[in-house]
């Protein structure tokens, strides 16, 4: 059985890792096992710590997402770590496999965005709309391959659902994303949507910090490899 996730990175301040996609970052009404506290498990394992683990989660990916997360292993890392990406002093880069060549090579995609909490699914406006908050991403094609093309994806703001409403608003619906009209789902479930890449500034040592996590070990993310 394949590890839900694999560290990238690990000091006293921060664990970084690439999360394997079906894994939840933090709790929900589903009851399954989060990110959070098996990352928690595995300090408490590899350090023999007594009593509780303290680990704040910094950003989140969405369940059938893969790739790098940050954890913070102090409250004064996670505080700052907060500001890092609060300030958008941080680098993501997203890889995501689509089934339709986008109109251009490389572009910047601007929409408004809100989300329905109930449904859990996000939409997408051309224009300023009220209640929605001004969206933006720039990709380029990388290369294609199996009748699709991976996407590099570099979102300047962070919204929930944000690469995949985008990306599926200009008719690249990422591959086995359903909610956003992908015609079939993946058979694991997942969506070839992957946190490639971050880089920031350590919020303690004051260096920089670049996390790359390998692209899954599955069908369609092989052709790219």
């Amino acid at each position: 059985m394949q590890e839900p996730f694999d560290v990238l990175y690990e000091d006293n301040h921060l664990l970084i890792v690439n999360k394997r996609s079906g894994i939840l970052v933090q709790g929900d009404a589903t009851g399954d096992t989060p990110l959070v506290d098996l990352c928690k498990a595995y300090i408490k394992e590899k350090y023999d710590k007594p009593g509780a683990v303290f680990l704040g989660v910094v950003h989140r990916l969405d369940r059938p997402v893969s790739g790098v997360v940050v954890l913070a292993r102090t409250s004064k890392s996670l505080e700052r770590m907060n500001e890092l990406f609060r300030m958008r002093e941080t680098t993501k880069i997203y890889w995501a496999i689509v089934g339709q060549k986008p109109p251009e090579q490389q572009g910047t995609l601007v929409h408004w965005l809100q989300k329905d909490e109930v449904k859990n699914k996000t939409t997408a406006y051309r224009k300023e709309t009220p209640g929605a908050l001004r969206s933006e991403l720039h990709y380029r094609v990388l290369t294609g391959a199996a009748g699709h093309w991976l996407l590099e994806v570099h979102p300047i703001t962070g919204r929930s659902h944000q690469i995949r409403v985008q990306l599926a608003s200009m008719g690249c619906v990422i591959a086995g994303d359903v909610k956003y009209g992908a015609s079939q789902p993946n058979a694991d479930g997942s969506i070839c949507l992957h946190a490639r890449k971050l880089t920031f500034m350590h919020p303690v040592k004051k260096e920089p910090v670049s996390c790359e996590a390998p692209i899954p070990d599955e069908e369609l993310w092989r052709y790219f490899r």
